[in-house]
């Protein structure tokens, strides 16, 4: 299935890790969002599950290991060029825990980093992302008690 000007919209995953005040970011290597901060994620593959598919791009991504909690947010994105759809993913976003792993960013990340709560802004995040991360905090606080 093509990425760009599919002929459906594809479904991707995202996670927001979250240690202490700090969530992890990655800055996108490849369209959309070329160059800019985001939360870590992907594409799901023909049989695997959403929480399957966040581990395995966020290892992918980051080197980390993950385990998601819950789902945060369901939402679409879609990017049109004119009158037609460019892009269009149905993300399914989870909050997740650290497990292990090392932090180092994949060929497709430019950059991955621990950013600290207050600091985001700095990030200039799409207003979609930054919702995501608000909620991800208060639902890790709320599930790690």
């Amino acid at each position: 299935m093509k990425r760009e000007y599919p002929d459906r919209p594809l479904v991707g995953v995202g996670g927001v890790v979250i240690q202490g005040n700090r969530a992890l970011l990655v800055r996108r290597g490849g369209e959309p969002l070329k160059g800019e901060w985001s939360i870590p994620g992907g594409l799901i593959e023909v049989g695997e599950s959403l929480s399957d598919a966040v581990r395995r791009e966020l290892k992918e991504e980051t080197g980390l290991d993950v385990e998601p909690l819950e789902i945060i947010e369901v939402f679409d994105r879609i990017f049109r060029s004119g009158r037609r759809v460019r892009y269009h993913f149905v993300i399914v976003d989870y909050v997740c825990s650290l497990k292990g792993g090392r932090l180092r960013p994949a060929s497709d990340v430019l950059d991955a980093r621990w950013v600290a709560r207050e600091d985001l802004k700095k990030y200039h995040l799409r207003r979609k992302a930054a919702s995501v991360l608000r909620q991800a905090f208060a639902s890790f606080a709320r599930l790690t008690k």
